[in-house]
């Protein structure tokens, strides 16, 4: 059975009469709800109002409908908060007594019967009919989502795939009422039978943590940094089970252990901010399996992390998945991703899903045109090279394995040659016997990189003076408070000549957006020599700092926080040229649109607010915004990591036709090393502040030397299945050895 639910104030089938909530005269946003602020109209209580974005059912029996019940929902959403500040445990004494200790009991059988009710692998767990999303915007309904219909079952794995936008998340979050106010859903969407479309109050509260959990892009924003992780978890678990705050704190370190922290205690006691982004990663997981929710909805889970931890996180999905029988519904737009975890496939354009199938038959033989498209735009290490040849990781992972099951073996006779020295030389001299037959293996540290010195890079040399050079130097983070001052990097050169891509990657932790800060004069050097275009930035004042800044653009990771959420996009690409005098006026204006034309963004987006775009869009603005000055040294800090494939393409082919037009210098930091071998001259690759390898890009990909850099890329997932299947074993072979 189809529903419609439009956001509430807004006729039936339209949007409210000035566009979905925005004040005609002022231009308010449409995610802000102003109906609250005008006379006449009808806005959700903001207490009461459990599912944002997704109108309850009209009529006179409606929570919307009856001002009683609009006070209940607000007393007890007010109660709840309560409790949980208190302790999370006063809240059942004082139900001990009359028709509350009835409700109490009730809500505790209700709790029980539903936790024991599981879906057998391999059931439908979700059942989706006829979904249709759409946004009320300038008094025009805007459709995100059409005609959906697909379903998920027990065990499953189902990704959703699609460029930003294509309504892969805005379908999804439907589901759990997770809209904006100027939403409206239509169509069916079945939980193991229940119809969710139209829930409200206490049913979907129940549905949301216990039944479907989430795991968002960004663990950081999405925990609350003044709780600690256990806190958070607790609040999940006694929300929707009967249990005492020890039995919960039991549970959550339970949780924590089951995901692979290497201390579930400490992780337990810890705020979000003293955890990597890993392990913030592992706590959200921990938190969402809490209560074995029957489906998962995992919402680009990987974005944020670097390559090793992106393996690690997806083998625990994948062994909890089994472990649990929970359905995934998997939103990524890395195909590497989807081909190491998905079994089911669902493409959509232009929120329509436009072919799904099993993810082999998908990956070998896709049939719709636009699938083919996203295929091919899919990178894939060996693209940079001559030939074209792909980096046969399969090949150099089962070397590796064989060469440490030799020196095992060496190491066992060795082992045993000593054992037999000493028995006949005596204890006296079994210390040196061992010393001496015992072969010693050094370290990544301790071995001597390949091109270690400046003046040995060859791109270097073709220019008298390089735009960026970078000699032993050491970058600290000054004390702050009882924190003592922290050194990221230390013992560091390197050069980047104009015209060039020089790589830096690295795991999360290893220096490389610290020495891309310090190149634009965001972080002092300590120790050493860094110049920027002839200039020196070591010990340099606020003004010749600035000075250098004009000739230096920097894309930053995090769009979102980087760009002033108060300011038109268009305002905030013209800002720069506007305060370097470089264009006033309609030059300005000019230019702005010459940028959004350059980065493959409408011109009306100008006066789109960045919470108005996706996060592929916000990135695009960033790009344009640092290339405006016309920058001699460009640091692209994980400049694509939030792009889906295809429009990460159309960005790396700008990238270079922009830098072949400007021949700026380029510092790109990334942890996606097939979009290093595309764009790469040279590599740099670190660990732990320290550079362990460098060299030409072909070099350095194909016949590496270092083991952590064969562990990096033997980390990156592959958009085929079967060869991604072969290097995961092979993989955990090796994990398996260096245990």
């Amino acid at each position: 059975m189809s529903t419609s639910h439009s956001a509430p104030g807004h006729p039936e089938g339209t949007p409210d009469n000035n566009g979905s909530g925005q004040h005609a005269a002022s231009g308010g946003s449409p995610w802000r709800d102003d109906a609250a602020r005008q006379p006449g109209r009808h806005s959700a209580p903001r207490g009461g109002n459990e599912r944002p974005g997704v109108s309850e059912p009209r009529g006179a029996e409606s929570a919307l409908g009856s001002k009683e019940a609009m006070g209940r929902d607000d007393n007890q959403a007010r109660r709840d908060r309560r409790s949980l500040r208190s302790g999370f445990g006063k809240r059942r004494d004082r139900l001990a007594a009359g028709s509350g200790a009835q409700d109490a009991t009730t809500e505790r059988s209700s709790r029980g019967s539903r936790s024991q009710r599981r879906v057998v692998r391999g059931e439908p767990v979700l059942v989706v009919d006829g979904l249709s999303v759409d946004f009320g915007v300038d008094k025009e309904w805007v459709p995100a989502a059409i005609d959906m219909n697909y379903q998920v079952a027990a065990g499953e794995v189902l990704a959703i795939v699609g460029e930003s936008g294509s309504g892969k998340s805005a379908s999804s979050m439907s589901i759990l009422g997770l809209l904006p106010s100027n939403a409206r859903v239509n169509g069916s969407a079945k939980l193991a039978g229940e119809e969710l479309i139209g829930l409200q109050g206490a049913a979907l509260r129940r549905v949301r943590g216990e039944e479907i959990a989430v795991i968002f892009q960004e663990p950081m924003t999405a925990l609350n940094p003044v709780y600690t992780v256990g806190q958070q978890i607790v609040e999940t678990i006694r929300l929707h089970r009967d249990m005492s705050p020890a039995q919960a704190a039991e549970r959550a370190k339970e949780m924590l252990t089951m995901v692979e922290l290497p201390d579930p205690e400490k992780a337990f006691r810890s705020y979000p901010h003293q955890l990597s982004g890993g392990q913030r990663q592992r706590a959200m997981i921990a938190q969402s399996l809490s209560c074995d929710p029957k489906l998962l909805i995992a919402d680009e889970p990987t974005t944020a992390l670097d390559v090793t931890v992106q393996a690690e996180i997806l083998d625990l999905i994948r062994n909890l998945k089994d472990k649990l029988d929970s359905a995934v519904i998997l939103i990524t737009h890395d195909m590497g991703v989807v081909a190491d975890l998905a079994d089911r496939i669902a493409v959509m354009k232009k929120g329509r899903i436009v072919e799904q199938g099993p993810a082999e038959q998908i990956f070998s033989s896709p049939e719709h045109p636009y699938t083919k498209t996203l295929l091919e735009s899919v990178p894939h290490l060996g693209e940079g090279s001559e030939t074209g040849e792909s980096v046969d990781m399969v090949a150099v992972l089962e070397r590796e394995v064989e060469a440490e099951e030799r020196e095992a073996a060496s190491s066992s006779t060795d082992r045993d040659a000593a054992t037999a020295n000493d028995v006949a030389a005596g204890t006296a001299g079994s210390t040196a016997a061992t010393a001496t037959d015992r072969p010693t293996l050094p370290t990544d540290a301790a071995r001597t990189p390949r091109h270690m010195e400046p003046s040995d890079d060859t791109a270097a040399l073709r220019v008298t003076e390089p735009v960026l050079q970078l000699k032993d130097v050491a970058i600290e983070y000054p004390k702050q408070g009882r924190n003592p001052a922290f050194r990221a990097v230390e013992d560091v050169s390197l050069t980047v000549a104009a015209g060039e891509v020089l790589g830096l990657v690295g795991e999360s932790g290893s220096g490389k957006t610290t020495i891309g800060r310090a190149a634009v004069g965001l972080l002092p050097v300590v120790e050493g020599s860094l110049i920027v275009d002839g200039r020196e930035l070591s010990g340099a004042s606020r003004r010749e700092l600035n000075g250098v800044r004009k000739d230096v653009g920097m894309v930053f990771q995090d769009p979102s926080s980087s760009l002033n959420p108060r300011l038109p996009i268009g305002e905030s690409i013209g800002e720069p040229m506007f305060l370097a005098g470089m264009a006033k006026g309609q030059e300005l204006q000019n230019r702005i649109e010459q940028l959004l034309d350059q980065v493959r963004l409408p011109r009306n987006y100008r006066n789109r607010y960045p919470h108005e775009l996706s996060g592929g869009q916000k990135q695009r603005v960033g790009i344009a915004r640092a290339l405006s000055l016309k920058p001699k040294l460009l640091v692209a800090d994980e400049p694509t990591s939030a792009l889906d494939v295809s429009v990460q393409a159309t960005v790396l082919d700008l990238f270079e036709e922009l830098q072949t037009e400007m021949g700026f210098a380029c510092l790109f930091v990334t942890h996606d090393l097939a979009v290093i071998d595309r764009l790469a001259d040279r590599i740099v690759v670190m660990q732990h502040g320290r550079i362990v390898e460098q060299g030409q890009r072909e070099v350095v990909l194909r016949s590496p030397e270092q083991d952590y850099t064969k562990r990096l890329l033997a980390a990156v997932p592959v958009p085929d299945p079967d060869t991604q299947r072969a290097r995961r074993e092979l993989r955990q072979q090796m994990k398996l050895g260096a245990s």
